[in-house]
């Protein structure tokens, strides 16, 4: 973890769900043990497989702190079933699909163990296929602010990890009248105590296959992500909605800036650096690559650019046109710029 060898590793709690997985539970468990993180709380929780899911369980059984196998009342309860069981200072999930990469749990520790103000984090975006290869990995940046004008998708539930104490402050449960987007609603009450920090780093994927849940029930996760972002709203101050009211205008006059620009921990020369990156590059840089994904003819690699914006946006420069570039977006809408009172 670091060149202090007297470093203290705070327990990390990490809950797995399962139900019918033996095509992929054994990747997903492996991810989890090879991190070789020395403070780890590693509980399985499934739902009662009818393949050969326990099988492979028992076969990992002495690195798992508790594991069971019975019949539950779903997603959102096996969840609330494993985190009543865990200890840990730092909390997250794996889906019994999905897989971390080598060497995350050290650098949530690090990060978290570094900056005692950052409650919860996400890493990059990753993508596994089928097969379990990483085909696709990009930035995916949000805040309440978008949250509250529903621009929402998504963040990367495998690769979120957060403080006990921020659990405790959002109820410390997990929301069982949600089917399918038990994630999405517990990061709307995050959303309202505390900011989400992006790690510029590789934590986890999301595996493609067949039965992607989030695929084969789009309708149904987009009404419960719907449903959760009209509860957060009635829950926010009355400043945070101007705001969103004024970002959605793309509004020059924004008196504090600084208030809705993504926060950034990224590593530089070995170490953790706080950041930020400017909300309306990042939404321009999403637009571009929304384009080029429609357009086969159009090749931008999409860590590169981001990098790209990233060193534009740090530019004294880019700082000095910011209202200057607002006021001609105005113009070409054909919109009479005038101050949001």
């Amino acid at each position: 973890m670091s060149s202090n060898q007297n470093m203290f590793y705070p327990r990390i709690s990490i809950i797995m769900p399962s139900y019918n997985q033996d095509l992929y539970i054994q990747d997903a468990i492996e991810s989890v043990i090879v991190q070789n993180y020395p403070n780890l709380e590693f509980i399985l929780i499934d739902g009662g497989s009818t393949d050969s899911t326990v099988d492979i369980i028992k076969r990992y059984e002495k690195y798992l702190s508790y594991w069971v196998s019975e019949p539950d009342q779903g997603h959102g309860h096996a969840l609330n079933k494993g985190f009543s069981k865990s200890t840990g200072e730092i909390m997250a999930w794996l889906n019994s699909d999905d897989k971390y990469v080598p060497g995350a749990f050290t650098n949530v520790a690090e990060i978290f163990l570094q900056f005692p103000d950052v409650n919860w984090i996400t890493g990059k975006t990753g993508v596994w296929d089928k097969q379990g290869n990483l085909y696709k990995e990009y930035y995916k940046y949000k805040n309440i602010y978008d949250y509250i004008l529903s621009d929402y998708g998504w963040i990367q539930q495998e690769s979120v990890f957060w403080r006990r104490g921020l659990w405790d402050k959002a109820g410390g449960f997990i929301n069982e009248n949600y089917k399918f987007m038990v994630d999405g609603e517990l990061w709307t009450r995050f959303f309202l105590i505390d900011e989400l920090w992006h790690v510029n780093a590789r934590l986890s994927g999301y595996r493609m296959h067949d039965t992607n849940r989030a695929t084969l029930y789009r309708d149904e996760v987009l009404r419960e992500m719907e449903k959760a972002i009209a509860a957060m709203k009635e829950k926010v101050y009355v400043d945070q909605i101007t705001t969103s009211k004024q970002i959605q205008s793309f509004s020059p006059y924004l008196d504090e800036t600084k208030l809705i620009n993504y926060k950034i921990i990224d590593k530089i020369n070995d170490q953790w650096r706080k950041k930020s990156i400017n909300y309306f590059l990042v939404k321009q840089y999403e637009e571009i690559i929304r384009r080029s994904e429609q357009n086969e003819g159009l090749q931008i690699q999409n860590e590169e650019l981001g990098e790209e914006l990233q060193s534009v946006y740090s530019s004294k420069s880019w700082r000095l046109t910011a209202l200057l570039r607002a006021f001609l977006r105005l113009v070409r809408k054909g919109i009479k710029p005038r101050k949001i009172k």
